[in-house]
């Protein structure tokens, strides 16, 4: 029985900064460690040639997110099967010359250099990403948002201001917040009785925030219009905003202080090469290059290609 695994495509990763963090890199950087043959047992051969646990481990590596949804108890012998008839294929297409085609050559060129890439940026990035580097970032972030006010409150939502001044006269006349929200509000968050836990002034629309970080703790609001609707607030609390312990954002400091490195290394290398760009006049080609260089250094972008600053790092967007 044939195993299969989504499509890979050797083409493009999803930026730079991901580059270096992919599931190939982390392949052929397990391929150049030593192996003790009593540890690397071999699993399975193909027309002679020898299947060890390390080229699963590889292969798993590789396939990454094609393995994510799969049984853990069955991925071993499943990713085997793919290796086996991998090699049974490569095989078949090495029969048929098709290493001498101009597309699998061009194919076969680009993938060097990308693995070669995905190697030097990893490098770099390892280099980069010492302790002192990761607890400066996070000194800096820290200082960003210790002392800024957070805001803990509840809100019912509806859709006219009919209904929202209805609501209003009801609890004016002591009507239980939390539970009129879970019977009449419209927001996803009704069930929790309307509760949106802390946020910080950038993190709500701004006519909800200006009534927010105004009203007392214990204040319930008149009906506020947004684009989502009509408000009622209450205010449950305020507080200073504290930085959480380096410990619980310590991966995600070390993922952003690597990417950058990377993203700086490339912005560097950019500059001193010699980049002409034929789709684009000289002048529009350059100060697009030394766009992407300033961007570089102020922050790295995520896949989705927004730009990730440090403090979103200690849950600060």
């Amino acid at each position: 029985m044939t195993t299969s695994f989504p499509e890979t495509k050797t083409g493009l990763r999803f930026g730079l900064a991901s580059l270096a963090v992919t599931g190939c890199l982390a392949a052929i950087l397990a391929a150049g460690l030593p192996v003790r043959a009593e540890d690397n047992p071999v699993l399975a051969k193909v027309n002679g040639v020898e299947i060890r646990q390390s080229d699963v481990a590889l292969a798993e590596e590789e396939l990454g997110p094609s393995l994510a949804q799969m049984d853990p108890a069955t991925k071993k012998d499943n990713v085997l099967a793919f290796l086996i008839d991998l090699k049974i294929v490569a095989k078949a297409a090495e029969d048929k010359k098709v290493e001498n085609s101009e597309d699998f050559k061009k194919r076969l060129a680009f993938t060097r250099s990308r693995l070669l890439m995905d190697s030097l940026l990893a490098t770099e990035g390892k280099a980069a990403t010492t302790d002192e580097a990761m607890k400066k970032v996070y000194e800096e972030a820290s200082k960003q948002i210790t002392g800024e006010m957070e805001v803990h409150a509840r809100h019912i939502l509806v859709e006219t201001e009919d209904e929202a001044k209805a609501i209003a006269e009801e609890l004016k006349k002591g009507a239980d917040f939390a539970e009129l929200a879970k019977k009449k509000s419209k927001d996803p968050g009704a069930s929790d009785g309307g509760d949106l836990g802390f946020f910080t002034k950038e993190q709500m629309v701004p006519e909800f925030s200006a009534v927010a970080f105004t009203l007392e703790p214990g204040k319930i609001s008149d009906p506020v219009k947004s684009q989502f609707g009509w408000h009622i607030i209450k205010v449950e609390e305020k507080r200073a905003r504290k930085a959480p312990d380096f410990e619980q954002v310590k991966a995600q400091i070390e993922t952003y202080v690597t990417r950058k490195a990377q993203a700086d290394y490339v912005a560097k290398l950019r500059e001193a090469a010699k980049v002409e760009r034929m789709d684009k006049p000289a002048e529009a080609a350059q100060d697009r290059s030394q766009a992407g260089c300033r961007q570089s250094r102020a922050g790295f972008q995520d896949g989705a290609g927004e730009e990730v600053k440090s403090t979103s790092l200690l849950g600060l967007r």
